[in-house]
């Protein structure tokens, strides 16, 4: 089975920057060579790349812009794709590295409903988005397992896990992407002990269904499986980190789009299908707690290793965390003043500017007896749930970051488990909680 670390391609580094520098030459953006300086990016880790090879890719950069200025309106749809790239692989060199970049995250197809809360009827086409992401980044991250096993490839070789973990993780890995294989019909046709959830050989599943899951990806799938892990360092765990954090915010990215569908029902009078699409945001978020018990296979003294290269870039600067949070309710204004809203501006810009909430839309639908008494228990009632949900959600996050950081401070110059310990208790409604009646 191919693996995603094999598919970069190693190159010295002088023959890499005289590639690099007959790009900038004649810059055409279908002939960049992406797994070449993926490879050179892979080798020793983000932090480390050689200073020549930055230069020379800032300079195919500014020839890149150069020629999107001169060309006509029909520009090559890969010029954005080469530019967003470009700029996820120079974060360090520009002193912007956050969160965003290490993640990756602007290479990544994520769910995505529309900014305006009316695109209800993109919730189920977000859900399949979603899912092949999921699916696509999970099955990337066992197969590194998988490969590293095996002896097939030689990076991230530092502070590599026993077997016996890396069969664990298969195991765990597959459980937590199980619904979405399945909804994907992806796991059909295995035999019942391999599937996803079921007692069997979990490198036997595994390698199966890493094997389905690549070739059932198309070429621009499988090229943003191959380019949008870079690790900071060679550590072995922090491949999977960072698979898991993308994994979160593609789950975060599809309950902000079912909490938007939520939002436009309720503002065409259809309060139980608002209620179905709150709870459907329910399902999705308990569905991810499963990566919490992959993630916490990593090893603690891995992550002190490689996080010491990631100060910039923390959790706390989550946009997608936030917009779902955001859609929730108001923050308070404490809560906007903080680095947390500071560090997503045009989303901090768009809850002042009267962003729809779900407290205000149903407090209001309520308040204008818009909703019978059945109908007002329904969504209340999906509202405590998906707040119950979250709750826990940040209690579980917080006790997994006491067992990885202990009392260290946290990066993206944040506070560490102290904050995550103040923040796990912001109330997700207000107006709408269990203690206040809307009607009155």
């Amino acid at each position: 089975m191919s693996t995603a670390i094999p598919r970069a391609v190693s190159v010295d580094g002088p023959g890499l920057e005289r590639d690099l520098a007959a790009w900038s030459a004649a810059p055409e953006p279908a002939r960049f060579p992406y797994l070449p300086v993926v490879g050179a990016y892979h080798a020793v880790g983000k932090h480390f790349v050689a200073a020549s090879v930055l230069k020379h890719l800032d300079v195919a950069r500014s020839a890149l812009s150069q020629t999107t200025d001169i060309q006509t309106p029909d520009i090559d749809p890969e010029t954005p794709r080469l530019a967003a790239f470009l700029d996820v692989l120079l974060d360090k060199f520009d002193e912007r590295y956050d969160y965003q970049t290490y993640l990756a995250l602007s290479l990544l197809p994520m769910p995505d409903g529309g900014e305006s809360p009316l695109q209800a009827a993109t919730a189920g086409d977000a859900q399949r988005q979603h899912d092949r992401l999921l699916v696509q980044l999970g099955t990337d991250a066992l197969a590194f397992e998988l490969a590293a096993l095996d002896g097939d490839t030689g990076l991230f070789p530092h502070l590599r896990p026993d077997p016996p973990v890396a069969a664990k993780r298969c195991r765990l890995g597959l459980r937590s992407l199980g619904p979405a294989l399945e909804r994907l019909s992806l796991a059909e046709d295995l035999e019942p002990a391999l599937r996803p959830g079921r007692q069997g050989d979990p490198l036997s599943a595994a390698r199966q269904i890493c094997a389905r899951v690549r070739a059932d990806a198309s070429p621009g799938e499988r090229r943003v499986v191959d380019l949008s892990v870079l690790p900071v360092w060679t550590s072995h765990d922090e491949y999977l980190f960072i698979r898991v954090l993308q994994a979160f915010e593609t789950r975060f990215a599809l309950l902000a789009v079912r909490l938007r569908a939520a939002l436009a029902a309720l503002a065409i009078g259809r309060p139980r299908t608002a209620a179905a699409e709150v709870r459907n945001a329910q399902a999705g978020l308990e569905e991810s707690f499963r990566l919490f018990s992959l993630l916490a296979t990593m090893q603690v003294a891995s992550f002190q290793e490689f996080r010491r290269y990631t100060e910039g870039a923390s959790a706390i600067q989550s946009r997608n965390y936030k917009l779902v949070e955001s859609l929730c309710r108001i923050p308070d204004e404490d809560r906007l003043d903080s680095a947390a809203y500071r560090s997503v501006p045009e989303l901090r810009e768009r809850v002042l500017q009267g962003q729809p909430n779900l407290d205000d839309a149903v407090w209001l639908a309520c308040r204008a007896n818009e909703l019978t008494p059945a109908e007002r228990e329904d969504v209340t009632g999906a509202l405590h749930g998906f707040a119950a949900r979250v709750m826990q959600w940040r209690q579980t996050h917080y006790s997994l970051a006491v067992r990885m950081l202990g009392d260290r401070p946290g990066t993206g110059y944040t506070e560490g488990t102290p904050y995550l310990r103040q923040a796990r208790g912001i109330p997700v409604f207000q107006k709408t909680d269990q203690k206040s009646d809307p009607g009155r």
